[in-house]
């Protein structure tokens, strides 16, 4: 089961536009990795900014279907990355966040295996090559600018 989740206006106060948190309650990847990796996807292109308010762990997790832990455990994996600044009784906040150090080589190394094995598994589950590199291409261009 996929469940979506939009987060309106009025729950991110500073947003420009609904986002979407999408989640499937039948993948192998964890529900709180899912959530991290939704959320960092946002952060990282820009339609989250410093300042803005997430929603409630009890509001998102209602929303989702889910424990308030796993949202929990997700927001607290975000605030340890030093995206967002997480206080008792309130609201998740998006941090401003500098520029990461380099990569050293073994971590470039880890995140091209792993891009390797996703670009597998997307063959393997029947997208077609072109597909594949239209969407890699797509990212590039957006990763450039």
């Amino acid at each position: 089961m996929c469940t979506v989740y939009r987060i309106a206006d009025e729950v991110l106060d500073l947003m420009k536009r609904p986002l979407s948190i999408r989640i499937d309650l039948d993948s192998p990847i964890p529900t709180y990795r899912q959530i991290v990796d939704a959320f960092r996807a946002h952060l990282v292109e820009g339609h989250l900014a410093a300042g803005d308010a997430l929603p409630s762990v009890r509001r998102l997790a209602l929303e989702l279907g889910i424990h308030f832990n796993t949202v929990a455990q997700a927001y607290r994996e975000l605030a340890e990355e030093g995206w967002l600044d997480l206080k008792h009784g309130r609201r998740a906040t998006v941090l401003q966040r500098g520029a990461p150090p380099s990569a050293s080589r073994g971590t470039q190394r880890h995140f091209e295996r792993r891009l390797r094995e996703l670009v597998a598994e997307m063959r393997a589950g029947g997208l077609a090559p072109a597909t594949i590199a239209s969407e890699l291409l797509s990212l590039a261009e957006r990763l450039k600018s």
